[in-house]
């Protein structure tokens, strides 16, 4: 077997057909592994009465727990992670697997089209071309998404999906994979049609699990550069790529817990002295004169003024 194609999936039988279809006419040996997460829309039903799947189905544990039980079941060299609301563009596994087999690459990155709920093509995001993939999946420059990328198995051996970080899974992972310092090689192409839509995604959260969703963030970037600092190799261009990062997280976090928040904006400094606040307007001005903590109490106080009159 080629290419082991993973795909989780939740209440998505309105997009899990032709999220399945894009991986299929393939030239190399793949299979199309989907595990039900639980599904009560149908899902389960419908996949028992599809040919040439792999498909598996436990309780509703979450997409980590889903990918990691399709992972323990892939025959192939190599691994595709997908979304059931996203498609692989046509042909571009077959030139992935190519290119990866001709370069002996553990990683083969790509960009990727963002298109809408109809598939109508609204953005092109092609692959930046950067010299330090660890600063680049850091914040340095778009990193682009994991499921346009095409993984060996084995540098997957030992990093699966980690419920722990459940929201930001796919950027863990491929952080984990970055310090194993793996040899990549780009696909100029877009692997992957990223899709836009009005149905709930784990990366979309509100209330209680976007405060679950900034915690794991955090820890993410918390475990990412002490791993780097164990191995010494935490450099200033790396420092810079995580500030960069830091200071939206911190402004997220602002609105749960201040006082948390204030303590990652200080980081985001001590990591770069010389951050340039990003900001513009009103709220860059505030942010410059008057500091961060007393910014983010003036927009608590404007945010509960606004929940007043609506």
């Amino acid at each position: 077997m080629d290419v082991s194609i993973i795909i989780p999936t939740y209440n998505r039988l309105w997009s899990l057909p032709i999220a399945i279809e894009s991986c299929r006419h393939t030239k190399c040996t793949a299979e199309i592994i989907v595990v039900d997460d639980g599904s009560d829309d149908g899902t389960w039903e419908w996949l028992n009465q599809q040919q040439g799947l792999v498909i598996v189905r436990q309780e509703h544990l979450g997409k980590c727990w889903a990918v990691n039980c399709g992972y323990s079941l892939a025959r192939g060299k190599y691994v595709k992670f997908l979304d059931s609301d996203d498609l692989i563009t046509n042909g571009s596994l077959d030139e992935q697997f190519q290119l990866a087999e001709a370069n002996l690459s553990d990683i083969v990155v790509s960009g990727y089209h963002l298109i809408d709920q109809a598939g109508q093509l609204l953005k092109d995001q092609p692959w930046i071309e950067c010299d330090d993939f660890i600063a680049q999946q850091l914040g340095e420059c778009d990193g682009s998404h994991y499921s346009a990328f095409l993984f060996t198995k084995e540098i997957l051996t030992d990093i699966p999906h980690r419920p722990d970080y459940a929201f930001r899974d796919d950027r863990m992972l491929i952080l984990e994979v970055a310090l194993k310092h793996p040899k990549v090689a780009i696909y100029q192409g877009f692997a992957l049609q990223h899709r836009v839509h009005q149905y709930d995604r784990l990366q979309s959260t509100t209330g209680l699990r976007q405060s679950a969703q900034n915690f794991q963030h955090l820890n993410l970037y918390k475990f990412i550069t002490g791993q780097l600092i164990l191995e010494n190799q935490f450099n200033e261009r790396r420092k810079v790529a995580a500030a960069t990062k830091l200071w939206p997280l911190a402004q997220w976090i602002a609105i749960y817990s201040l006082n948390e928040a204030v303590q990652v904006a200080k980081w985001g400094h001590s990591l770069n002295p010389n951050f340039k606040i990003p900001d513009k307007g009103l709220r860059g001005w505030l942010y410059k004169y008057f500091g961060f903590k007393r910014t983010e109490q003036l927009l608590k106080i404007r945010r509960t003024i606004v929940k007043l009159f609506k």
